[in-house]
């Protein structure tokens, strides 16, 4: 059962009334709060992916598994640590991909799989680049202390304008080929500029939340569910999380001391949104299996 976008306006609006009857630090608190109930438990069943995806083939223990995504989360760190500059590009390069996967997976990938792909990245960097387009004096600042340099020459409209027009031109090749793509660019359209108004008028961090939960969280993990159980039902989403609760406790525990270290620091924000990064790496490719694995089977 298809993730219905109709729910995800109602939810956006909806954060857009938290957004003008609550204060900046009780949205604040909000947004974080729903990030870490909702964002991160969306990624903290991947063990379960693996094995649902290569079952027949692996030969891998749970234990070699998690030992085999920890190692990939910490190369995520050490890259954060050592060359910030560089992990934020494959961030936001990879963030974009997941993004925009997430919103054009349906679409014929065996046509032009390349084509598509990159439409697919440069779709989800037009929407970051939207975000950080409203809140650019913020985002330059998490971005300074992320890398240790100072971003102000970064013109994020200029930044969106270019995205938007490359986006537009693969859009063209697209649409020639994909009867899909003809039946949603319109829709899609009209979800860009809720995505917009959202940015625009909430803060930072419950803009971000908004997106994150209602567009991307909530549906992948209806789509996960499906995809290890067969069908979304209220049964289903508790094996889930029960499957789900020992790494997404770790996950949170690991936040948690972020906060207790940092909370009285701008430099959280940029520790939290790295820490996000270093998650992002594994599961990215994991759904990207997940969602090969579910186009072969049809």
């Amino acid at each position: 059962m298809k993730y219905d976008n109709k729910i995800g306006i109602i939810l956006s609006f909806f954060g857009l009334w938290i957004n003008s009857n609550f204060s900046f630090e009780y949205q604040q608190i909000i947004g974080f709060v729903v990030i870490f109930l909702f964002g991160i438990l969306h990624g903290a069943n991947d063990l379960a992916l693996i094995n649902k995806i290569d079952n027949k083939n692996s030969g891998f223990s749970t234990l070699k598994i998690l030992m085999y995504y920890v190692s990939v989360v910490a190369i995520g760190i050490l890259l954060f640590y050592f060359f910030p500059t560089i992990a934020l590009l494959f961030f936001l390069l990879f963030s974009g991909f997941h993004f925009g996967e997430q919103h054009w997976q349906f679409l014929e990938i065996k046509d032009k799989p390349i084509t598509i792909s990159i439409f697919q990245t440069v779709y989800g960097l037009f929407i970051l680049s939207l975000l950080f387009y409203f809140h650019a004096s913020e985002v330059e600042k998490i971005i300074s202390l992320i890398i240790n340099q100072d971003v102000h020459f970064l013109n994020f409209g200029w930044i969106t304008s270019i995205i938007g027009i490359f986006m537009s031109c693969i859009s063209i090749a697209i649409y020639k080929f994909s009867t899909k793509f003809k039946e949603n660019v319109l829709s899609n359209i009209f979800y860009l500029l809720v995505f917009a108004i959202v940015f625009k008028t909430a803060d930072l961090i419950w803009a971000f939340a908004i997106y994150f939960i209602v567009w991307h969280s909530l549906p992948s993990i209806k789509e996960q569910i499906n995809f290890l159980y067969g069908d979304f039902t209220l049964k289903n989403f508790g094996i889930y999380f029960k499957a789900a609760f020992p790494y997404w406790l770790i996950s949170l525990i690991g936040i948690a001391l972020l906060y207790f270290l940092f909370r009285d620091k701008e430099i959280f924000n940029a520790l939290f949104f790295s820490f996000l990064a270093a998650i992002t790496f594994p599961h990215t490719i994991i759904i990207l299996k997940m969602q090969n694995k579910k186009t072969a089977s049809n």
